[in-house]
């Protein structure tokens, strides 16, 4: 079965004729599917709509938060209540195609694990065309999964992906990058973008591209150093050392030399090298501990996290047969009646 996830704010206007369209492409295609709407505090009559379409159709759920939360908690409280093998995610606002899904699947099944949508021609503002192609090739040079458009709202996945990707703040739009670093293959398709017919942007402004990269930084970290932060925080931090320590150390050896020749280096105290050696110094320090503060929590939290990921095994689960074991001995020892 197909899971839709579709999050939604003040969208009242577009979902009934979004349903309609869904609804006829799995028609056309034969396809099994359930939807799952998301409200994410609409004040609108976006909810009323979503429980009427349940009502009529039980192939419809619906979510309603109790204030807006974002789009990442949307989409994540639709990935837990999906039931299908398979979750497509879509906008509300009709821009996104649904007769793109059977392309979404097709292309799954060439062995993907993840599919992005690809906005080629998009009818969208040109302030908001130019930043996303910019901070798109930044995404992709960054964590060198190649995308065209990482945010875009029409993607389809495995279920399974979401059994190791956790969300949380405003990383919705790395689900790839994320999906990759934990092994799984990511693909690409290009689909059709429709103008919006109805109202404006829910989720955009000016200020989410200065927060998509502060956490790009966060997704980079994550994904390159997660499991040994001071890979990262003590190279650093070890730079910072060596050169404070060197510039004390020439700082020094010019102390003793002025001992003997006084016009030969200016007083320590009037030297900027001194001031920048020291703070050099301390702040190599502390960001080793840092590091090392870092890597005694991810080694607490990992003993509940594994930090690979299995595709498929070969007979028997690990771990059936001692289970099995268990269940006969703790069998045995119970007294016969």
């Amino acid at each position: 079965m197909i899971s839709v996830v579709i999050p939604l704010y003040n969208e009242d206007e577009s979902l009934r004729t979004l349903y309609g369209e869904i609804v006829e492409v799995a028609r056309a295609a034969d396809l099994d599917l359930e939807i799952c709407f998301v409200d994410d505090g609409s004040t609108d009559g976006s909810w009323k709509v979503v429980t009427d379409l349940a009502r009529s159709d039980p192939r419809v759920h619906g979510i309603r938060f109790r204030r807006n939360f974002g789009k990442a908690a949307a989409l994540s409280a639709g990935f837990h209540a999906a039931q299908g093998d398979l979750i497509l995610t879509l906008d509300a606002d009709l821009q996104d195609d649904p007769k793109e899904i059977p392309r979404f699947l097709q292309a799954l099944e060439g062995g993907f694990d993840v599919i992005s949508g690809w906005k080629r021609v998009r009818h969208d503002p040109w302030h908001k065309v130019g930043p996303s192609r910019i901070f798109n090739a930044l995404v992709s040079w960054l964590t060198g999964v190649k995308l065209h458009d990482h945010n875009c709202g029409m993607k389809c996945y495995r279920a399974e992906v979401f059994k190791e990707v956790r969300l949380y703040g405003e990383l919705h739009r790395f689900i790839p990058v994320l999906a990759a670093a934990r092994g799984y293959k990511v693909g690409e398709i290009e689909i059709n973008h429709r103008p919006r017919r109805f109202g404006y942007g829910k989720y955009m402004g000016a200020g989410r591209f200065f927060k998509g990269f502060l956490d790009l930084l966060t997704v980079k970290f994550l994904t390159g150093f997660g499991k040994r932060p001071q890979h990262l925080l003590g190279g650093i931090g070890l730079a910072s050392f060596l050169a404070g320590t060197l510039g004390l150390l020439y700082l020094s050896i010019t102390w003793v030399i002025r001992l003997w020749a006084p016009d030969a280096f200016p007083p320590l105290h009037d030297r900027a090298l001194l001031i920048y050696a020291a703070v050099a110094l301390l702040l190599g320090a502390q960001t080793m501990s840092i590091g090392l503060l870092a890597e005694l929590i991810t080694e607490y939290q990992s003993r509940d996290e594994d930090s690979y990921s299995i595709a498929e095994h070969t007979g028997e689960e690990p771990g059936d047969e001692m289970e099995k074991k268990a269940l006969a001995n703790n069998r045995s020892l119970r007294p016969e009646r």
